[in-house]
């Protein structure tokens, strides 16, 4: 009425807001067998099952403490590393993942030549690779565009740490980085928004450690982070994230603890992590279930391996 204005009836859902599609299918790629000039560049596919494929021979330049993640909603990248462990010997280089899997052959990267970078998913298409070490741990940080291409340098928020883990979280394209070494090991984290810019230091929730492993779960933005780690041993916790970038306290896993893994989604709405050190190298996997359970340990498939990295890619099952 005249006094009262217009008084709302009903709230619909708007049914046209942006949903990003689910990740169906993921990559493991690169690595390290042992000390030294060890490293390869054999990747290993996963399909929209969980099943992990036999090695397929590299086409990139072997090297570990590489970051990967998935970009333009259904392909995927590799970047940074370190070619031979005897030495800074840092690249920038990177390999991009078509929606087949097919890994192209190298590109000479933008940004600081660094190990230890993690990538992460923000903005539902785009990504950002943050962190690392130039034999000095950095917070530098490197944008992806959605179709591939890896921005300049810019000064990151948050504490400079190697090897923290990061993903992608939330419905509307957060993403979260965690753990870490820095003057020691970490267990802050950093959220940031769906415009790529990186938070300040968010003092942490969960044992502290480097090397984790994350994937997303669930359909409504949940993620996880497991294994790594510790000061005085691996780590067997994990750690759930909630759509708001909430880092919940430490839980134990199942399956056997490790560090330097990967980790990625799978199958729209389940995670996968494998690979990484025990005592040994290992090729185990371990898959995260749609609720955020760690199941035990799958007999692995491939070249036993650690300081690799993994991303979803294809949006076809």
């Amino acid at each position: 009425g005249s006094s009262k204005g217009w008084i709302p009836q009903n709230d619909d859902v708007v049914v046209d807001a942006p949903v990003a599609p689910p990740t169906q299918k993921g990559i493991f790629g690169f690595g390290s067998t042992g000390g030294g000039n060890t490293q390869v560049g054999v990747t290993n596919l996963v399909n929209s099952s969980g099943a992990v494929a036999s090695d397929v021979s590299a086409v990139g330049t072997a090297r570990n403490a590489v970051g990967a993640v998935t970009y333009g909603f259904d392909k995927a990248i590799f970047a940074f590393g370190r070619i031979n462990d005897n030495g800074n010997n840092f690249v920038n280089t990177r390999n991009l993942v078509n929606n087949s899997g097919v890994v192209a052959s190298d590109a000479t990267g933008a940004g600081t030549a660094r190990l230890g970078v993690t990538g992460a998913k923000y903005g539902f298409d785009k990504a950002i690779f943050a962190f690392g070490s130039t034999g000095s741990v950095v917070n530098t940080r490197n944008l992806v565009s959605n179709s591939g291409v890896v921005a300049a340098d810019a000064t990151g928020a948050g504490t400079a740490r190697n090897r923290p883990n990061g993903v992608g979280y939330g419905t509307t394209g957060q993403a979260i980085y965690a753990f870490g070494y820095g003057s020691g090991y970490l267990n802050v984290s950093n959220l940031v928004t769906n415009q790529g810019v990186v938070g300040s230091d968010v003092s942490g929730v969960g044992t502290a450690r480097v090397g984790s492993a994350s994937s997303t779960y669930g359909t409504t933005g949940q993620a996880i982070f497991v294994y790594g780690g510790g000061l005085s041993d691996l780590v067997d916790k994990f750690n759930l994230v909630t759509n708001v970038g909430v880092v919940g306290s430490d839980q134990t896993a199942a399956g056997t603890k490790r560090q330097a893994l990967g980790g990625t989604s799978y199958g729209g709405d389940k995670g996968i992590v494998g690979f990484g050190e025990v005592s040994s190298k290992s090729n185990l996997t371990n898959k995260i279930s749609s609720s955020g359970v760690v199941a035990s340990n799958t007999s692995g498939v491939g070249t036993a391996r650690d300081n690799l990295a993994a991303a979803g890619y294809s949006n076809s099952a």
